[in-house]
């Protein structure tokens, strides 16, 4: 691309320690599973590699501690040509790591955090990364990172009307004037229905559950669907975008490579149906390769006329 977008992204970096297993583990059981995957993570750091192959120019900001996790993670970014100048070092303080396993068969997976430096990344990092927003074309946040931080980027991109794009996971409850920034929200189903403070099992149908968010004041709504696609609420109506047909062997960081690759392409100035297909594209490519980072998909693979 001769004028690349600028897309900035602020949240979380992991390492991720993966093992497949025939079945997640129910509680109090334990499975054997294969062997041990250690791979980049984080949806933040995700959503910046994906960006970044996407041919976006991605600055990430971020926190990851003084360790061997953090340092490498690091390197990994700068290799992927992403900009770390606001990615702080955290003395004394462990890098974030995700537990995950991954379902053999489906692709499916759980996935617990420890945060680390994560947990540590403020308002007032937000604010020294002021130079970064000065130069965005759109903004990415997730919630893998205090609430608080996320909340106080959202209002510096907005100040500078800068589109903001929020994947609200892991999902939590949100303070209504943070959805009155976000631009776009990408939730998948179970996340969609926690926002709205739905009980686990409730069968209301996800066509609602996407117009109650907008109702909390977001302007557009898409929320995932996995192999389905992408279900898109606007002001305009109701729209479901087809997913691409594969064999999944690893979901994790799929959501992430979606939110990544629409908000290049919303940034890019495609129409959001566009952008919508686009990112199912990039997020069945992702499917099919192991790892967050290393399987996210480069531009040419997913739709070499772009």
């Amino acid at each position: 691309m001769a004028n690349k977008q600028h897309v900035v992204v602020v949240g979380s970096s992991n390492t991720d320690l993966v093992v497949d297993t025939p079945r997640i583990p129910a509680p109090g059981e334990t499975v054997v599973g294969g062997a041990l995957l250690r791979a980049a993570g984080g949806k933040g750091a995700n959503q910046a590699v994906a960006a970044a192959r996407m041919g976006a120019a991605v600055t990430f900001i971020a926190r990851v501690g003084d360790d061997d996790f953090g340092a490498s993670a690091l390197a990994g970014l700068k290799r992927e040509g992403i900009v770390t100048q606001f990615v702080h070092t955290t003395a004394g303080v462990a890098s974030g790591i995700a537990l995950i396993a991954v379902n053999s068969s489906t692709g499916e997976n759980a996935i617990l955090v420890s945060p680390g430096a994560n947990a540590l990344l403020s308002p007032a990092d937000i604010d020294d990364s002021g130079a970064a927003f000065d130069g965005a074309d759109i903004v990415v946040l997730s919630l893998e990172v205090p609430i608080e931080t996320v909340a106080h980027a959202a209002e510096l991109a907005a100040r500078r009307g800068i589109p903001v794009v929020l994947n609200p996971a892991p999902a939590r409850a949100l303070p209504a004037e943070l959805l009155t920034l976000v631009s776009i929200l990408t939730p998948n189903e179970t996340e969609a229905r926690q926002l709205c403070g739905l009980p686990e099992g409730d069968e209301t149908p996800i066509t609602e559950v996407a117009e109650r968010l907008r109702a909390m004041g977001v302007e557009t709504v898409i929320v995932t669907l996995g192999a389905a696609g992408a279900l898109v609420a606007t002001a305009e109506g109701l729209e479901v975008i087809p997913g691409v047909p594969v064999r999944a062997i690893d979901t994790v960081a799929a959501g992430d490579c979606f939110t990544a690759v629409l908000a290049v392409e919303v940034a890019r100035g495609s129409s959001l149906a566009e952008a919508v297909r686009l990112a199912n594209a990039a997020a069945a490519v992702k499917v099919t390769r192991r790892g967050a980072q290393a399987g996210m998909p480069r531009r040419g693979e997913v739709f070499p006329t772009h």
